[in-house]
């Protein structure tokens, strides 16, 4: 190799060095640029006292979360109140999840990442649309977007040591984040954000009716076995109220406990079940409480639950025989501590009670038991 051709080849290292060196800094300035720093947080500009409405899409639904009267409210619920846990837990998540990796993705390769916004993705044969993320959009309370983003392919980490049978492709670890105003810069976070569902169902607050402490429970309507039990004393044994049978007990706590502890799935807006086949169910307390709860029939199994919560509970504490007067003044705080603590529930239990409600079928299979379930067998 000659001089001059020695010094061509220099040339050509200098400029392919020079321009490797301008895309690299192009790469890093679009990186600084995107706001997607390894290690750094998502959004690092959010702050969640700025948070008033959450709305989440994806391709088949769409679900609206907005502070209103100081709770927050689903408005595809009728603006039934919502979970707040839930919600200030996305939220937090959405602040504190860290960039892991970040990488430049054309727009043609979105729909392999699934970070197509629900508005863009095309339908397949069945109406669903590949390609499809859930878009999150976190406003202000004048309604003014703060942050847009669109969740997509979640990320599988091996676990070798998981022996679930789900798990044998990998763990959830992250998922891939295209948000709105940084190019097609994607970042994937530390967080599969698995609790961001555009199911409005799944945002509703949970708590529901209560009744315990029961007296009697008796179960009517047409088309079902009715029954009725009672007993004299809260801890006292369950009998039939009109004879016919001896009750199995274990049958007689099942429906009890039942109503103690009922989880719905879903709250509904249009009621559409008629009132041909209603179960009624009426439970009566030791607190002077009376729960009317009646369940009408879906084609899917489920129940709509409908309830009313009638009656005032006893002001005053009756007297123990014999008791001191130091144990009668802790008595006393107690029932007063009690009452106030029922008073709240029965307060919100009315409330809740203008809503219709899906019971599954498999929650209402205790509280709808013919006669002969009740009944100990052989007798």
């Amino acid at each position: 190799m000659n001089r001059k051709q020695f010094l061509w080849l220099m040339l050509a290292f200098v400029l392919l060095g020079g321009a490797s060196l301008a895309l690299f800094w192009q790469d890093i300035t679009a990186y600084r640029d995107s706001g997607a720093k390894i290690g750094a947080r998502l959004m690092p500009e959010l702050k969640i006292s700025d948070v008033a409405k959450l709305r989440l899409q994806d391709a088949q639904q769409e679900v609206t979360l907005v502070i209103k009267d100081k709770v927050w409210r689903v408005e595809q619920r009728g603006g039934y109140p919502a979970d707040f846990a839930e919600i200030s837990g996305l939220i937090l998540k959405l602040l504190d999840v860290k960039v892991v990796q970040t990488e430049t993705v054309g727009a043609s390769l979105h729909p392999r990442l699934n970070l197509l916004a629900p508005d863009k993705g095309s339908k397949d044969a069945k109406g669903a649309k590949e390609g499809t993320g859930t878009l999150v959009e976190l406003s202000d309370a004048s309604g003014k977007v703060l942050v847009s983003m669109v969740l997509g392919k979640v990320s599988l980490k091996k676990d070798p040591m998981n022996p679930l049978p789900n798990a044998k492709d990998g763990v959830p670890a992250g998922r891939h984040v295209l948000v709105a105003g940084r190019g097609d810069s994607v970042a994937v976070v530390s967080d599969p954000l698995e609790k961001a569902v555009a199911a409005p169902g799944a945002w509703v607050a949970k708590d529901f009716f209560k009744a315990d402490r029961i007296r009697s429970l008796q179960l009517a309507g047409e088309g079902v076995s009715g029954w009725k039990i009672a007993r004299d004393e809260e801890w006292g044994q369950w009998k039939f109220a009109a004879g016919g049978g001896m009750l199995n007990p274990s049958a007689a706590v099942a429906a009890t406990n039942a109503l103690g502890s009922l989880a719905f799935s879903d709250v509904v807006i249009d009621d559409k079940t008629g009132t041909e086949k209603v179960a009624v169910l009426t439970a009566e307390t030791f607190d002077n409480l009376t729960y009317t709860i009646k369940l009408a029939p879906l084609a899917n199994g489920d129940f709509v639950l409908r309830y009313i919560v009638a009656g005032t509970p006893p002001k005053t504490r009756k007297a123990e025989a014999k008791e001191k007067p130091e144990e009668a003044a802790k008595r006393d705080k107690d029932f007063a501590d009690n009452l106030q603590r029922l008073e709240a529930r029965v307060m919100l239990e009315q409330a809740r009670s203008q809503w219709a409600y899906v019971l599954p079928a498999k929650t209402a299979a205790a509280l709808l038991m013919k006669r002969e379930q009740m009944v100990v067998p052989g007798r």
